[in-house]
């Protein structure tokens, strides 16, 4: 590849769609993974000042008594309050941004996945190559948040609804993985996509259409 810079997917996907099994299985293939999930963690724990103004915003109950988030509390409240998860996401997605582009700039290999679930909705989208997203019917989402999280069908339908919708998704991608049955299924798609990746990162062809 000489001096050219690692080709950037950006991988997104409906909640519990199945983008942190898709992610992984790229991982296992020695590809870098920048998760924007696991930023999001990091960047309100304990002493980082987003946890600070998360809980001037929320209130102080909005941490437990070791200091931390009570993320399922702050999760039951974004997702019932949509002014408040526009709040909230002007004080993440900044610093998630930040960190996420660092990662990739610092990442070496013939290309790299980078773990959006808000990529449609989000500015980080100009910064990617191709866009892979993982797709599943709504159906499916919803059965797996309840078996995943515990939730109701109600709070389940809600976060759903509260990202963009599957169409604005697919209208986005250059590449997409169904991830509706096996895991022998999806990983079979992955292995299929990870040679195209690799053509397209040795050509320097970004996104040939």
């Amino acid at each position: 590849m000489g001096g050219r810079r690692p080709l950037r997917i950006g991988l997104t996907g409906g909640i519990a769609s199945g983008k942190s099994t898709v992610a992984d299985l790229f991982a296992d293939k020695g590809i870098p993974v920048i998760d924007t999930d696991v930023i999001a963690r990091e960047v309100v724990k304990r002493g980082e000042p987003a946890l600070a103004e998360i809980a001037t915003l929320f209130g102080p109950e909005i941490i437990d008594a070791a200091g931390r988030l009570r993320r399922r509390r702050l999760r039951d409240l974004v997702f019932a309050d949509d002014a408040r998860r526009k709040a909230l996401e002007a004080i993440l997605h900044p610093r998630i941004r930040e960190a996420a582009v660092r990662q990739a700039d610092s990442a070496r290999g013939p290309y790299l996945i980078i773990v959006v679930p808000l990529l449609a909705e989000s500015p980080i989208r100009k910064l990617m190559d191709r866009i892979l997203v993982v797709d599943c019917g709504e159906k499916v989402q919803l059965e797996r948040l309840q078996a995943r999280d515990s939730e109701g069908v109600a709070q389940a339908k809600r976060m759903i609804a509260a990202q963009a919708s599957r169409e604005e998704r697919l209208a986005i991608a250059d590449d997409i993985i169904v991830n509706d049955g096996s895991v022998d299924e999806t990983a079979r798609q992955v292995d299929t996509l990870h040679g195209r990746y690799l053509e397209l990162a040795a050509t320097d062809r970004r996104n040939p259409g």
